[in-house]
C-alpha cells in the first residue's frame, strides 16, 4: 500500500516542482525488528523519488556498512542525510520516519538544499558564517505535533548556512534511550551540544543567540 496518498501526490509534485538543483537522500537501514520503521522510511523515500527527476534517493545498510556511516556521522537508523550539488553535505540528517507534521520538514528541507540557501535573515547568515567552534543541534519531534516543523527547519537552515553546525532532527519516540537521556517530557525540544536545552518552538534570533554562544561568537 502507497504511504503518499494519491490525492495528494499531485500537489507535493507540484511543490518539488520548485527545486532548483538535485538533491540525493542518502537512507542508512536495517532489516528486523531492531528498525520497525526502517521498510515504511525507504518505502517513503521510493515514493517521493517518483514525483521529481531532481530528487534521487540511495539506500545503504547500517551495519554492513558502518564505515561508510561513520563518515556521516550517523549512529542510529532509519537515518536520512540531505546532498545537494555535487553531493554537498550540509549536515543536515533526519533520525526516524518523516510523516504526520514531520513530512513538511522533509519536503522543505529538500526545498532548501535544491537552493543551496536559506530565507533566514542575514545578520543570521552573517553571524553563523563567523562560528569558531563545531555546534550540534538536536531537535526532538514527534509526527502529531504541529510546531515541530519550524523548530526543526529551522536546526536545518542554520545547518546549511553554517560548516560549523550540524542539525540532527531526532522523532524521540523512535528512540526512547534519547528522548530519556534528555529528558524530552514536550516536543519540539532543542538540545545544543548536550549541556543546553530549549524547551518549544524558539523563535530564530532566540536560537541564533545560542547557538552564536556555543559557536564562541559574542554578539
Amino acid at each position: 500500500m502507497a504511504l503518499i496518498p494519491e490525492g495528494q501526490r499531485e500537489a507535493i509534485k507540484e511543490r518539488l516542482g520548485a527545486m532548483e538543483g538535485p538533491v540525493k537522500l542518502v537512507m542508512f537501514t536495517e532489516e528486523g525488528p531492531e528498525c520497525p520503521y526502517c521498510r515504511e522510511t525507504r518505502q517513503l523515500l521510493e515514493e517521493l523519488t517518483e514525483l521529481s527527476e531532481k530528487l534521487t534517493a540511495e539506500v545503504h545498510f547500517f551495519q554492513e556498512e558502518k564505515g561508510l556511516a561513520e563518515r556521516f556521522g550517523v549512529d542510529k537508523v532509519p537515518a536520512i542525510i540531505f546532498l545537494g550539488e555535487d553531493e554537498k553535505d550540509y549536515g543536515m540528517r533526519f533520525y526516524g520516519i518523516p510523516t504526520g507534521y514531520e513530512f513538511v520538514t522533509l519536503l522543505e528541507g529538500i526545498l532548501d538544499v535544491s537552493r543551496g540557501s536559506t530565507a533566514l535573515s542575514e545578520r543570521t547568515k552573517e553571524v553563523l558564517r563567523r562560528l569558531k567552534r563545531d555546534v550540534h543541534i538536536q531537535v526532538f519531534v514527534t509526527p502529531t505535533c504541529p510546531y515541530c516543523p519550524g523548530a526543526a527547519r529551522l536546526a536545518h537552515q542554520m545547518a546549511l548556512e553554517s560548516e560549523k553546525v550540524r542539525a540532527d532532527v531526532v522523532e524521540a519516540t523512535e528512540f526512547p534511550h534519547l528522548a530519556a537521556r534528555y529528558h524530552v517530557l514536550a516536543v519540539p525540544k532543542t538540545v545544543i551540544n548536550e549541556v543546553l536545552w530549549l524547551e518549544g518552538a524558539v523563535p530564530e534570533d532566540h536560537l541564533l543567540r545560542e547557538v552564536a554562544k556555543a559557536g564562541g561568537v559574542e554578539l
